[in-house]
């Protein structure tokens, strides 16, 4: 197993491309904290599927934009595994709107959790890893795709890949990686609610491999940036997103 005796966090893990992760990884052999902020009943399945499968897991409820609760959630994982070595950032919200009605809230409530939510949850990880941990942002093809009507959105995740090349010069030397995964659109719970889905069918035609993404797609490339066989792999962005680009 890859990450026998790893301590991973996945941020957002109650369902879609979180639960997947957490899955992957706890099949991998790491002991996984399921992040949820609202969805008790999403967490603890996800948690007892990895049990059923022989798996180590526990929920934990943390409102990950909220800086009090990112404490809980390491005290929590250190409590229940005792230490923390792998951190996926995957929370995250989405948000369409045009330039005329771009908000100061509209604004905030995406950049509190798509952008400073995994500044500071890396800085709580950075505090307690050690060298060959893992720090792993989930950002987003639009980072560079830059799609009309979503401009803070894109911005955010085009930050979250600026941090993600900034920290892992500031903490290479220690050893710790940090990476992000920029999926294409996937087929998630999220989509479905989301005015996305109105434009699937006309990104998947453009995708050159002619579909959009499944959950599944994604988490295999998390357990590689988790594991040993990205090692002398930080700051990259891996772009999983059919082609598209």
């Amino acid at each position: 197993m890859k990450l026998q005796n790893k301590v991973a966090i996945v941020t957002g893990a109650s369902k879609g491309i979180g639960a997947n992760i957490a899955e992957k990884l706890a099949a991998e052999g790491a002991a996984v904290v399921v992040n949820y902020a609202s969805s008790q009943a999403g967490a603890q399945a996800v948690v007892d599927k990895i049990l059923a499968a022989g798996g180590r897991a526990v929920a934990v409820r943390a409102d990950v934009s909220e800086p009090t609760e990112q404490l809980a959630l390491f005290e929590a994982a250190e409590k229940a595994f005792g230490k923390v070595d792998v951190l996926v950032n995957n929370a995250g919200i989405y948000e369409v709107a045009p330039l005329e009605q771009v908000t100061a809230d509209h604004f905030h409530r995406q950049f509190n959790l798509n952008v400073l939510a995994p500044l500071l949850l890396s800085q709580l990880a950075a505090a307690r890893m050690q060298a060959g941990s893992s720090i792993i942002n989930v950002s987003s093809v639009v980072s560079t795709l830059s799609p009309a009507n979503t401009v803070v959105y894109n911005a955010t995740k085009a930050a979250l890949d600026a941090l993600t090349r900034t920290l892992a010069k500031e903490l290479g030397a220690r050893g710790i990686r940090v990476n992000s995964i920029n999926p294409g659109l996937v087929e998630t719970e999220g989509l479905h609610a989301s005015p996305l889905i109105g434009a699937r069918e006309a990104l998947a035609a453009i995708t050159p491999l002619g579909r959009i993404g499944k959950p599944e797609d994604i988490a295999p490339g998390v357990v590689f940036l988790a594991s040993d066989d990205s090692g002398w792999m930080t700051g990259d962005n891996l772009y999983i997103a059919g082609g598209l680009r």
